[in-house]
């Protein structure tokens, strides 16, 4: 199965899925050294995700969250790839610099379609996530 979506950073990953309906912040959100999530009270709170497409709606918070981005691919703690329902400038430039895949606006709900732990590909310069 493919869920067309928009193209926003290049790349091709592969992961499991690392999935929640809150915004997320990735300063304060996140340990760049462990790549665990450390935001108090968030569903994701304690999870990894090192290695993981992760998928929630939009980001929110500060503008060094990009760095943070940038701190967790250099730490190899990075997601594999980002999807999110609207991308903001933050998680874009953040991606970008990092070299993280990231897509957003898919074309299908992919809070019923998808689950955490299922493995997936994300086609930042096609703008396709296949359900392997």
């Amino acid at each position: 199965m493919e869920i067309k979506a928009r193209p926003i950073a290049k790349g091709k990953a592969v992961g499991e899925v690392l999935i929640t309906k809150e915004p997320f912040s990735f300063l304060g959100g996140v340990d760049p050294a462990t790549g665990i999530i450390i935001e108090k009270g968030h569903e994701l709170e304690g999870k990894s995700l090192t290695g993981k497409v992760m998928i929630f709606p939009y980001g929110k918070g500060s503008t060094v969250g990009s760095y943070v981005l940038l701190d967790l691919a250099k730490n190899k703690k990075a997601p594999a790839a980002i999807i999110n329902i609207e991308a903001e400038p933050i998680i874009v430039v953040g991606a970008i610099i990092s070299k993280i895949p990231m897509v957003d606006k898919p074309e299908q709900d992919v809070f019923k379609l998808l689950k955490n732990g299922m493995k997936i590909e994300v086609d930042g310069e096609k703008g396709v996530i296949r359900l392997l």
